[in-house]
């Protein structure tokens, strides 16, 4: 569930990246450049398409992990575990 949340967290992250990049679009492209304010534009349009795409992938993959979990609960234990021996024993060596 704490993936759930995370992927909620970068989702609006983003788009407050989108925002504020809408906003220095409008603010210093006023009137000149409208050959570039409309390459931004289409820029942004696309970014915000594929903010969409990630945004149900993560959400998607989340699910899948939870569903995971919730029906096998005794190997996710034992894949965190060995992954944690794992990390602990490359730590050690250093």
């Amino acid at each position: 569930m704490s993936e759930t949340i995370d992927t909620g967290k970068l989702a609006d992250e983003l788009r407050a990246l989108v925002k504020e990049a809408e906003e220095l679009l409008r603010a210093g492209l006023g009137s000149g450049g409208a050959e570039l304010k409309d390459h931004a534009q289409e820029t942004l349009r696309d970014l915000k398409q594929r903010l969409a795409g990630l945004e149900q992938q993560l959400n998607a993959r989340a699910r899948d992990v939870d569903s995971y979990v919730r029906e096998n609960p005794w190997q996710a234990v034992a894949v965190a575990g060995g992954l944690a021996l794992l990390l602990g024993l490359i730590m050690a060596r250093r």
